[in-house]
């Protein structure tokens, strides 16, 4: 059986709180977008969270408000 990306994914390994900040406070989404820069399955974890959509939290290195801008842009 092959793992998925979310079983490989290192935000597994770290507190979920650090993936749902503020966002109103783009700082506050630094620590987690730093795991995702050294995580090896970042890209189809954007990917999923662009496609789902997922609404909330840091997903593949992505704010939510990235996302909305990355959505925005593909359906114009």
């Amino acid at each position: 059986m092959t793992a998925s990306w979310f079983e490989l994914a290192r935000c597994r390994r770290v507190d979920p709180i650090d993936f749902y900040p503020d966002p109103d406070d783009a700082a506050a989404a630094l620590p987690a977008q730093a795991v995702c820069a050294r995580c090896p399955v970042r890209l189809p974890c954007a990917e999923h969270a662009l496609t789902k959509p997922e609404p909330l939290g840091v997903w593949g290195g992505l704010t939510e408000r990235e996302r909305r801008r990355i959505r925005r842009r593909k359906s114009a």
